[in-house]
């Protein structure tokens, strides 16, 4: 389980092995976290990715105290689960719960949390209360058609949804607009997470949960976008520093233009850029830059950027650069041309 308002702080066993700059499957040959006091995994027991949380695992690294997980008196309906602990909750097999979860509703509301898909325990428990039956028709887009509103026309129509009614749910936006639910619930949520991030900006005291219904927005329909408005903020503070590493680039001749990173949420949970080096005498293909571990080199100018949350092992044209998370401009364009960087 993942405790509400940790989601950014997960790792996975990848994550751990870039953060003791060693390649994955060397880190997993060695099992250091295997070692008398290495705090536990915050996955479920029988999980196939072990995840693991961040603030636990740097005090033990550093050699202090273990903090505890929070463990709230009540469950924080904003707890995400797994398919086994939702399958634990349902009171069904997790092959069960790989059926349930192809619910429009339960599509909508998932979360990708260190390449796992978890689930927000209010979706869970609201679908337990009014499980779906065959028989009613669903409202929203007919099934079998496309979508009846261009797909770069959705931001702007939802827009205008949202400016009319700042409480707006998915399901509306589905009615009003004629698309799918997903589509319409991915929109919205960046939309409201913008909004709040900007809001944020404006007013630095108040929270994101804060800010959201400063919005008007309702707390039980925004808990996906106040988790990316709190990533889109760590990504607009990095913003100055990855653009002072792509004009360093630029300077060194391996960029024909000086252009910004190309920045994305993945999960909504991280900050993850890529910068493509298409100069003539390039020494790698592309650059990834991730706020859990750093630099790292891409073997593809294409799709640098890997799906999910697990980064590749280094080996061939992959390789994770030394100096931290934030190196200066000057020591990325040195651990480029460093064999043993």
């Amino acid at each position: 389980m993942i405790r509400a308002g940790r989601q950014h702080l997960v790792r996975t066993l990848a994550d751990l092995a870039a953060q003791q700059g060693v390649g994955i499957d060397h880190y997993t040959r060695l099992k250091p976290y295997q070692a008398p006091g290495f705090p536990a995994p915050i996955s479920s027991e029988g999980s196939r990715t072990r995840l693991y949380d961040g603030e636990q695992v740097d005090a033990y690294l550093q050699g202090k105290p273990v903090p505890p997980l929070p463990q709230p008196e009540v469950e924080d309906d904003s707890d995400l689960l797994d398919r086994r602990e939702c399958a634990a909750l349902l009171g069904v097999s997790p092959r069960s719960w790989d059926v349930y979860k192809r619910d429009p509703a339960l599509t909508a509301a998932r979360i990708e949390a260190g390449g796992v898909e978890h689930w927000p325990r209010h979706a869970v428990k609201a679908y337990q209360a009014d499980r779906p039956g065959d028989a009613a028709p669903k409202p929203g887009r007919p099934k079998s058609t496309g979508d009846q509103v261009p797909r770069d026309q959705v931001a702007a129509r939802v827009a205008e949804l949202l400016d009319a009614d700042p409480a707006i749910s998915a399901a509306t936006v589905t009615a009003r607009l004629g698309v799918h639910r997903n589509t319409g619930q991915d929109a919205l949520t960046r939309l409201r997470a913008g909004r709040i991030a900007d809001h944020i900006a404006a007013h630095p005291t108040l929270t994101p949960a804060e800010a959201a219904a400063h919005l008007g927005y309702p707390a039980a329909q925004t808990r996906r976008a106040t988790a990316r408005a709190t990533t889109l903020l760590r990504a607009r503070q990095a913003a100055p520093y990855l653009a002072d590493v792509a004009a360093a680039l630029h300077r060194a001749g391996w960029t024909t233009e000086q252009a910004a990173p190309d920045v994305h949420l993945p999960g909504d949970d991280r900050v993850v850029a890529a910068l493509v080096l298409d100069g003539d005498q390039a020494p790698v293909p592309a650059l990834v830059w991730d706020e859990r571990y750093g630099w790292r080199t891409a073997s593809s100018r294409r799709h640098p950027i890997t799906k999910g949350a697990v980064p590749p092992s280094e080996g061939g044209s992959v390789r994770y650069l030394a100096g931290g998370i934030t190196p200066p401009p000057g020591d990325v364009v040195t651990a480029l041309t460093t064999t043993d960087a």
